[in-house]
């Protein structure tokens, strides 16, 4: 079976995960930091600052049952790509939204698909979501690991109360 990596940031890695998961060709969504400084940095630093960490998701795939590009798509709709200093209530360079690539390829389908993003009109402010080469990637503690199923009450309220739910409502509900 044919295996790929994708990285992305999209502010609170707890609500990052379910939307990928439940997708057809999804082997494994892991919570965790990347693009930082500090080797195997914990929650408790990467919200400090310090470790130049953001939190972010890394998915293995089989590019066979989903290809790269509906990852990327499935990754817009779950963040604001309008605000580069976080993710709805959670401020600051450790909740900043990033695409992170792997390859040549990833970073073209990537970088395509902002500037498609930023020519459809749907937001009125630029598209400022970065795209970065991959860094090392340090996975979360084992609480942050599927909190949506782990704490199902705590993760809704989270999503309702952050803004996030109500953002994707009023902009991808299409």
């Amino acid at each position: 079976m044919s295996q790929a990596l994708a990285t992305f940031a999209g502010g609170c890695f707890w609500c990052m995960v379910q939307p990928f998961e439940t997708m057809p060709g999804i082997l494994e969504v892991v919570s965790g930091y990347t693009g930082g400084h500090t080797e195997n940095p914990t929650y408790r630093e990467v919200c400090l600052g310090g470790t130049g960490h953001t939190e972010a998701v890394q998915i293995t795939y089989n590019p066979e049952l989903i290809s790269y590009q509906d990852l990327v798509e499935i990754y817009w709709q779950q963040t604001d790509p309008t605000d580069a200093m976080g993710q709805f209530a959670d401020r600051g360079d450790s909740y900043r939204p990033v695409i992170f690539y792997h390859d040549d390829q990833q970073k073209a389908i990537a970088e395509q698909s902002k500037r498609d993003l930023e020519a459809s009109g749907r937001f009125d402010k630029p598209i400022v979501t970065q795209i970065e080469p991959a860094q090392s990637f340090y996975p979360a503690e084992e609480y942050h690991q599927d909190f949506h199923a782990k704490n199902p009450d705590h993760y809704q309220a989270y999503r309702q109360g952050s803004g996030r739910q109500a953002f994707i409502d009023k902009h991808w509900k299409d």
